[in-house]
């Protein structure tokens, strides 16, 4: 009996070594290598898809067109992830078009491009004048001037991939790109921005994508999208100002935030079955979902609106099913963005304008704040207010890209070197406060008690927590009295100009 155990296991043995080294396109014979290879090919299947469905390029820009949603063509392999020299690549000339700029930018050639040198601006753009190209091969500067700042040059890393790795690091998703950079490096790209936000941020969010995945190559773990952020556009537009002209365009708003809805689930990258083979087909990539109203109907799901029209497995025409499951989601919410009261034009009601929040700039702000938002502002059709007026309305929105709230213009975390230098100059001068009250609305003479009394009311005080059971709060409230023409509304004035949050309300 122990010899005929001893013989089996050298059988096995070398049935297991014979079906090891019989390969046969890189995988095992036999039932548990075919198990295996099912498994492989499965995980490679699933990496490829969801490789094309985080660069935004799958089963074509709206999902409707009846492919299979997951053809090579549209999707990036991962010799382009791994392997992109944009270095090394063959510029191409971005202003030689005589096509509407949309189709000029949907073309692969200059998308290639834009990535390109959007790439090179973030690994190479360093802020600073002393950075400057033109200044560093100014001729009047001297040698040793000019070999100061090119070692200056090679100790300071690049500005943006900085700011990446510092994004990383936190294991966020949000890359904030100054458009005053953009227009200083590439301003054809900023001015494309402006004219084509939506075919330009999906362009530069894949760019980001990328080359943060050169830098960080696991990343896409943590993240599967880089988002560009739109930050510093000089232009500020008035929500009552917002007409046709602003369709499609990038706008940058301000005013107060009013209501807020929940966080829900909006579909981004769907995934069909067919009912009749029970293939799977995706991921087609959802462009929009924001509607007022499904369609004439009233009562259309939006996901039958990307659904494909063919079985690229069976030829059937139908029906699918949407897979649930498998399909991508992210985050959507909606607030309302009132003008600010000050900003009101007299005997006028405040105007507001619906705001979507996406990804990650959800919950970003409360009811109450005063933001600006930069954004694509954008209009949808609404089957409700057109069976009521009797022809055609479109509701319009803003779609935000970047949201700064008035409290972080001067909160610490934005404070540049400088800045903080200079706030502890100020903090060891003993006259700091005469200094203080001598800067409240300097152009009124005297009333120094009264703006004493505000600037005490904007620093606040201390709150105190007697012993945990009594609490009492650091506010300081002034109350202001005087005859008619003594500046009390003018140094009112100054004072909600200068506060965080603050509205003044005339009685």
């Amino acid at each position: 009996a122990d010899e005929r155990y001893a013989a089996e296991a050298v059988l096995q043995a070398r049935d297991k070594e014979r079906n090891l080294s019989a390969m046969m396109g890189g995988r095992a014979r036999g039932f548990y290598g075919a198990l295996d290879a099912m498994e492989e090919d499965l995980e490679e299947e699933e990496e490829r898809m969801r490789r094309r469905a985080m660069f935004g390029r799958a089963g074509g820009a709206g999902g409707g067109d009846g492919g299979d949603g997951g053809g090579d063509d549209d999707g990036m392999d991962d010799d382009d992830i791994d392997n992109d020299n944009f270095e090394d690549e063959d510029g191409v000339n971005l202003e030689a078009f005589d096509v509407p700029l949309r189709e000029w930018i949907a073309q692969d050639r200059t998308r290639r491009e834009i990535q390109r040198k959007f790439r090179m601006f973030l690994s190479t753009f360093r802020e600073g004048e002393e950075f400057d190209e033109d200044i560093l091969d100014d001729p009047t500067l001297d040698e040793a001037e000019r070999k100061r700042r090119r070692r200056l040059l090679a100790q300071t890393p690049p500005t943006y991939e900085d700011r990446i790795r510092q994004m990383c690091s936190v294991n966020k998703s949000a890359l904030e790109l100054s458009y005053l950079h953009l227009m200083q490096k590439e301003p054809t790209l900023a001015l494309w921005i402006n004219e084509a936000p939506r075919d330009m941020l999906d362009v530069l969010n894949e760019a980001a994508t990328r080359h943060t995945l050169r830098l960080f190559p696991s990343y896409h773990t943590i993240r599967d999208e880089i988002h560009v952020r739109i930050a510093d556009v000089p232009i500020v537009d008035s929500l009552r100002d917002l007409r046709r002209a602003h369709l499609d365009g990038l706008v940058k708003v301000s005013g107060v935030l009013t209501r807020r809805s929940g966080v829900f689930p909006q579909l981004k990258l769907a995934f069909y079955d067919c009912i009749k083979c029970k293939s799977v087909m995706g991921p087609f990539r959802v462009e929009d979902t924001t509607s007022h109203s499904s369609g004439p109907d009233g009562n259309r799901d939006v996901s039958d609106l990307h659904s494909p029209t063919i079985c690229h497995e069976c030829d059937s025409e139908g029906p699918f099913k949407l897979n649930a499951a498998r399909s991508r989601y992210r985050n959507y919410q909606r607030v309302n963005l009132q003008e600010r009261p000050g900003s009101v034009p007299p005997g006028r009601v405040p105007r507001t304008k619906e705001v979507v929040f996406l990804d990650d700039l959800v919950d970003i702000a409360r009811p109450g704040e005063e933001v600006e938002v930069t954004g694509i502002f954008c209009h949808s059709y609404d089957y409700y207010l057109t069976q009521r007026s009797g022809f055609p309305v479109f509701q319009t929105y803003v779609s935000a890209n970047h949201i700064r709230k008035k409290e972080d213009a001067s909160s610490a975390h934005n404070l540049s070197e400088a800045d903080r230098k200079l706030i502890l100059e100020l903090a060891a001068d003993p006259n700091i406060g005469k200094r203080i009250i001598a800067s409240i609305a300097p152009s009124i003479y005297g009333h120094e008690h009264v703006k004493m009394s505000l600037a005490m009311a904007l620093f606040g005080a201390v709150p105190k927590n007697v012993d945990d059971k009594h609490r009492i709060r650091g506010d300081v409230n002034v109350l202001i009295l005087g005859d008619p023409g003594t500046a009390k509304s003018q140094m009112l004035k100054y004072a909600e100009a200068t506060a965080v949050q603050g509205e003044k309300v005339t009685l």
